[in-house]
This record gives structure tokens, sequence and C-alpha cells, in this order.
């Protein structure tokens, strides 16, 4: 887990206890976003012991301390939101309208766009979250598949 955030805690004067290290580095480390429930059932498995309103509490505790982003990744699964360590690399989520499917694109074109909205509205940037909403390749192929059958019947 990465040492910036258990520092940020000890300087808000939160003890980073063996439940929330729990779920940071499950958050940091699992490959995915993930949401409270899927969080709660994953450090379940760890730790018998934790509940679920561990779990929120904690996850209100991160967001408020500025520690944890909560994502609505396009409202794909209606209002379910996922969290993500805020120290990572700023990047734009790009999400499968279909699956649900999740990459994370970095790259220099964000910092790019983030100049130019800070010097042509004279805005001072705090944060960026950027989504991209479309269909994967996989889904193409079904989506089209899909067209081609509903053409037919008609």
């Amino acid at each position: 887990m990465a040492g910036g955030i258990e520092q940020s805690l000890k300087d808000r004067g939160v003890r980073l206890t063996r439940q929330r290290r729990l779920l940071l580095d499950l958050i940091d480390n699992s490959g995915r976003h993930l949401d409270a429930d899927t969080l709660y059932q994953m450090a379940k498995e760890k730790d018998a012991k934790l509940n679920r309103v561990t779990v929120y509490r904690t996850l209100k505790m991160l967001k408020e301390g500025g520690l944890v982003d909560e994502l609505d990744l396009a409202h794909f699964e209606g209002e379910k939101h996922y969290y993500e360590t805020r120290l990572k690399r700023e990047h734009a989520h790009i999400i499968c309208l279909r699956c649900g499917r999740v990459e994370e694109f970095f790259g220099e074109q964000l910092s790019s766009v983030k100049g130019q909205v800070s010097s042509q509205f004279g805005f001072e940037i705090v944060f960026a979250r950027t989504e991209i909403g479309g269909y994967c390749s996989h889904c193409q192929v079904l989506r089209a598949q899909e067209d081609g059958q509903i053409a037919q019947r008609n």
C-alpha cells in the first residue's frame, strides 16, 4: 500500500487499524474497481470478524479525507459507486456500456487538456475526472451479430 495514504491518515490523527489496512490493500491491489458490497465480501474472506458497517464507515472516512475517490463509472450499474485510492496517477476510465469492463487510460493528453482548461478559463484545477463510455471490441462484435439477427427477423 502506498505510504502516502498511511502518512495522510496519521497526519489526521486516524489510526490505520488492521481492518482499515485490509480494505485499503484490497482497493489498491484488486486490479479492478470495487463497490462497497464487493469490497465487503472480499474483506470478509480474509477477516471473518469484519462487519459491513466497518466497511461503509471506513470508505466514508477515506473519501472525506480525500484518500479515496468515489466513482459512478457511467452509472453502468445504476447508482452503484466504486472506489479507488486517490494517490494513483491521474487517468481516465474507459467503460464498456454493454459488459461493464473498465480500463484505465494514462497519458500526457490528460495533462494537456487540464492545461488548456486552466489557460482558457483561468481555472484553478483541483482534480480532473474523465469517463469515456462506448463498446469494447468483443461487445462490438456481439452487437453486430445481434443487429444482424434483428434485421433477418424483419
